[in-house]
Order: C-alpha cells, then structure tokens, then sequence
C-alpha cells in the first residue's frame, strides 16, 4: 500500500470506487487504517504472493515499486492501466501547481517554497491559499479535497513518483542532479529522465535549475536553444558562484546579495545572505530556487523579497538536515540522517570552514561511488565512523584516496549503528561536531531516513 496509497484508497472508496488493495505485508502487520478500509468495503489481498493475478482496471502502483516488474507487466499486457497516487494528482488537481526534484535539497527547497508563497498571499490578502504535499511526507490526493482554481499546490516529487508521469507542474524545480538511487533505476539515463518528467510535458511553464550542476545546465541549455516561440518552458538559473550567462531569467549570489533579474534584463536585489539563519552554500541554493519559483507563480519580486524578510531571519530548517541536536561538554551533534547520498553529505561537510567534524557514515548501498566522498572526508573532516552494509565500501575508497594517508583523517570502523555513534562521541573533544550524516539510505537497518535521526538523537541524548 504505502504512505500515499492509504488515503488513495480511502478517496476511491469515497468516490464509490471498487477498489482492492494489496500489500506484501501480513494480515497483523498491517496499520489499523488499512484494516478500517476494509471495514468500509475495499478488499484485501497480503502476504508474499499479493501480487499474483493482477486483475484490475487501474493499478495504483507504491512509488518503490519498479513499473516492470512482470507482475505489472502482465497487467498493462492484459489492458489494465498502470499509474500511481502522484499521476492522478496532476491529471485531477485543479489549482497551479509548483512541482520541485533533484538529487539533493528537495525537501528544504519545497518548505522555503509554500513558505515564500505563504507569505506573499498574506500581503495580497485575496483569500487564496498555498498547500504543501508529496514526497515530503504529506499524501498528495487528499488535497484535492481543499484545492480551488485560485490556490497553488507545492508538491516534492521524487523520481519513483515521476518516473512514469505524462504530466508536468506548472512550474518545475530541479535543485540539481547527480547519480543516486541506482540500485533501483537501470542507470543515470533512466534516472534523469525521470526527473525531466517535471517539464518535459507541454503544461509546464517555467523551469527553475542549477546553473553551476552540469547535468542540470546541459538540460537547460537544451531547452533555451529551442525556438522561443515554441510550448517551452521559460528558464530561471540560479547561482551561488556567479551571475548565470543562460536562461531568459536569472537569480545569482554577488557580494553577499542574492539579486534576482527577469527577462527585462534589470537586476533586483532581493536579500542579504547574512540574514538567512540555515548555515551553507547548499541552503542559499534552495533559497534561490524558491524566491524564483514563486516569481514563477506570478508574484512580483519586491512581494517575494518582503517574504524573505519574514522567512529567512527566523526559519532554522527541516527535521534531520543539519538539525542541532544538541551541544554536550563542548561538542555539537548534528543529526543530518537525510543525506542518504554522498553529494549530501559532501554539501553538509562544506557548510562547516574548520576540520572539526566527526562524520557517522555508512547504511545501505545505493550504488553510487564514493571517491568524490572520500577526498572530501581527508580535506575537510577530523574523521569518520564507518557503519552498515556500505561501511567497507566507503573504507576501500578511502583506501585508495591518495590524499588519506597524509590527510590526518581518523577512520574507525564499527558495523553496529548504535556503537558506531559512541565511537564518534569518544574521539570527540571540545570545540568538535559530531555530525551523522550517512551518504546512504537507511534500509539495512532501519525502515527509512526518520526512524535512522530519530533514533540518532534519542542515542545522543543519552550520551
């Protein structure tokens, strides 16, 4: 069933909707909501074998689910119609909606975007409002429900929930991409063309990217080079380096001012960066995304810089991104169990200037090298813990780094999580971090990146 095929169902029984629901799970394992479903009419199929004889009309497959699998295969073989809670969503929702993806800094960039917005409706006070949902956590179908004409739906979309998708948002948001979970797409192609699903199709009208990424500029190079005339999204690139040279608009970090310039070619200054509370390069990134995503969505910039007023000085992140802890005989435990790739934690690392970090890292192989990572750790890390099924593979990068033998870095290796973290709090003197910041998913031991913090700080405030 998953997080956001619950209330799918729940909204298709409303809708008077024969549905069936499925789930590998067992009878007893499964969350009394499910069971409350089918007390209100859906059927019921779980176990090992629930996906033998698929005889659906429309199959709503979880995201994690593969849509090749020969289960599914069969189905769409047989004439069944294969989608999923995201897809429905974009064929039903009938407000704009701001649809925001990439590697990394999606969650963070979808907050700062409904905030942004948030703010901006308040000081234009027409009684609309800004919903958030998707891959953040909040099931998307249920807003419909809320949804007018007059509202706008931010929506986090991950590639398992575009992978198939044959609709675009309004607006599309690519933080930036770089090779991650393929342990489950065939490859980068298949990986980025997922993500591209977010503007490919004719509805989209703005594209927000990364300038300084190379995948995510060659993409918008493709697409500025397209006539303009054409049904093509507008282009914004951001920057934290410098002023992009590409697009039709362009926001940018200059001198310690992020300055937003249109397709007038007039450059506005909408913030001063030592006002923004979120530490890093990586945060004034997804900063700029946002205030150009809700440019995107017809609000005037000078509306968007007084929301930033509002927002940036006060907003001190998402649970698990470099989320403090807490501060113990002068060491500092950060809990950033969201960076379940290495181009995170190599972000993460570069939010601190000093060579004080002790890095936990390790988890479950997502297939993805780990070099870049390792010449990170000897640049900019005091050391690292090594844990889970990754562990060994990170300690050969390490190996084979040339600069760890006279970086000084401290590598240790403890497989067990909760050992791991007391190894790190030992090597820890004060003026030191100790910063939990994986590089891989959670899933050879826990049930996902929440469960893996959570239990991180239940385990630091013991200490």
């Amino acid at each position: 069933m998953g997080v956001s095929n619950v209330p799918l169902a729940k909204y298709l029984l409303d809708m008077g909707g024969a549905v069936t629901m499925r789930d590998a799970k067992e009878r007893e394992k499964l969350s009394p909501t499910v069971l409350e479903l089918e007390e209100k009419g859906g059927a019921l199929i779980c176990g090992e074998k629930y996906l033998d004889a698929l005889c659906e009309d429309v199959i709503f497959r979880a995201p994690g689910l593969r849509p090749d699998i020969p289960p599914f295969a069969e189905a769409v073989k047989n004439g069944a119609l294969l989608s999923s809670e995201a897809e429905l969503f974009l064929e039903i929702c009938p407000s704009f909606t701001v649809g925001i993806t990439g590697s990394d800094g999606k969650t963070t960039t979808t907050t700062l975007t409904h905030l942004l917005i948030s703010e901006a409706m308040k000081l234009e006070n027409a009684g609309r409002r800004a919903y958030i949902g998707g891959n953040i956590g909040i099931p998307l179908i249920p807003l419909t429900k809320e949804l007018t004409e007059r509202d706008i739906a931010v929506c986090e979309l991950s590639s398992f929930q575009l992978q198939c998708a044959e609709k675009s948002t309004d607006v599309a948001v690519i933080t930036n991409l770089s090779p991650n979970h393929l342990n489950w797409h065939t490859g980068m192609d298949e990986y980025i063309a997922a993500k591209t699903n977010i503007y490919r199709h004719g509805e989209c009208r703005a594209l927000i990217t990364n300038a300084e990424n190379a995948v995510c500029a060659e993409l918008a190079d493709r697409i500025s080079a397209e006539n303009a005339s054409s049904c093509r999204p507008v282009v914004t690139l951001f920057s934290s380096q410098k002023r992009p040279d590409g697009g039709d608009s362009r926001i940018w970090l200059e001198d310690g001012i992020i300055y937003y310039e249109g397709e007038d070619g007039v450059p506005f200054p909408l913030f001063d960066e030592n006002n923004i509370l979120l530490p890093g390069k990586h945060n004034r990134e997804n900063y700029m995304a946002a205030c150009a995503a809700a440019i995107a969505c017809g609000f005037a910039p000078e509306a968007i810089k007084k929301a930033m007023e509002a927002v940036a000085p006060t907003f001190g992140g998402v649970e698990h991104r470099l989320e403090l802890v807490r501060e113990k005989d002068g060491v500092r435990y950060y809990n950033s169990s969201i960076d379940s790739s290495p181009t995170r934690t190599e972000a993460a690392l570069s939010t601190f200037k000093d060579k004080n970090s002790i890095l936990i890292c390790g988890g479950s192989d997502k297939n993805i090298p780990f070099a870049p990572l390792a010449e990170s750790l000897c640049k900019k890390a005091k050391a690292v813990v090594l844990t889970g099924e990754a562990g060994p593979k990170i300690w050969d990068a390490l190996k084979n780094c040339p600069l760890t033998e006279k970086s000084g870095l401290i590598i240790l290796r403890e497989p067990e999580f909760d050992r791991a973290v007391k190894a790190a709090s030992a090597l820890a003197t004060e003026g030191d971090r100790v910063v939990l910041s994986p590089a891989c998913a959670s899933f050879d031991a826990f049930p996902n990146f929440e469960v893996r913090g959570r239990h991180f700080k239940e385990l630091v405030r013991k200490l």
